[in-house]
């Protein structure tokens, strides 16, 4: 399987789950378009040496996913987009009623809105060429719930229904439209929480991984950015043309509870 001659635009993709799936598709093939909302020396470097690593054109472009004209603008910028994977996100825990109204604003802006944005700019393009996929990363938030992450939970369930509506919108066009939903991702921010997390309960990290971290994931392991990027290369390949308008979870069993 190849994607040579495809470009990619992955939002949210100098670290963690969106630079695992630019990674996948960039060893198959595809350009790249790494981005993020800095627009430092290491981010250009980091899309020259993926780029160089698989052999492919790589490039980064910055823009602020919480502003639909820069969501726009990114596609745009880019020269449109044959697969495009809405990434961006953030989280802030908090009971309801403290919940600040900034937070709730910016975590349904740029988990949320700036896929509509992106969604609205690229598919004019696909359907030009008749060809196209769309992979919205969602959350086991996004089929489930927990508590203190009321603006994440909706905007990750709202995801999953702009997705099928999108795909709906599509169906029979040529362009494929599915949400990928992961449980919790060894990535380095979630690396980060472990050191932590030990201190509070006094475990060791394989304990403290399992029985804290991991508590809600029956599997007792972190699925991983090669993991992801792997679904969201499936969900690109001709073998799931018929896959629209749904949901794959990698949770480890998180959402069969």
């Amino acid at each position: 399987m190849s994607f040579g001659g495809k470009r990619a635009i992955i939002t949210g993709s100098n670290s963690g789950i969106g630079l695992g799936v630019a990674e996948a598709l960039a060893a198959a093939g595809a350009e790249v378009i790494l981005n993020s909302l800095t627009d430092r020396a290491e981010d250009h470097e980091l899309s020259a040496e993926l780029g160089a690593r698989h052999g492919v054109v790589a490039r980064y472009i910055a823009a602020d996913m919480s502003k639909g004209a820069e969501c726009r603008g990114l596609i745009e910028k880019a020269g449109g987009c044959d697969i495009l994977v809405n990434n961006a996100g953030i989280q802030f825990v908090s009971p309801i009623e403290d919940f600040p109204v900034e937070k709730w604003d910016a975590i349904l802006a740029i988990n949320l809105s700036s896929a509509f944005h992106t969604i609205a700019a690229a598919l004019p393009g696909m359907r030009a060429k008749g060809w196209g996929r769309i992979v919205d990363i969602a959350s086991a938030h996004g089929l489930t719930a927990s508590p203190y992450k009321s603006a994440y939970v909706a905007s990750k369930h709202a995801i999953v229904g702009l997705t099928k509506t999108i795909a709906l919108e599509t169906a029979g066009q040529g362009i494929t439209v599915n949400a990928v939903c992961p449980g919790y991702v060894l990535t380095p921010l979630v690396e980060a929480q472990i050191p932590e997390q030990m201190k509070v309960h006094n475990m060791d990290r394989e304990t403290v991984i399992r029985e804290v971290m991991l508590q809600r994931q029956p599997s007792r392991q972190f699925a991983t950015t090669d993991q992801v990027g792997g679904t969201v290369v499936f969900l690109c390949s001709p073998a799931a043309d018929q896959i629209t308008g749904t949901t794959i979870s990698v949770d480890g069993g998180w959402t069969a509870l």
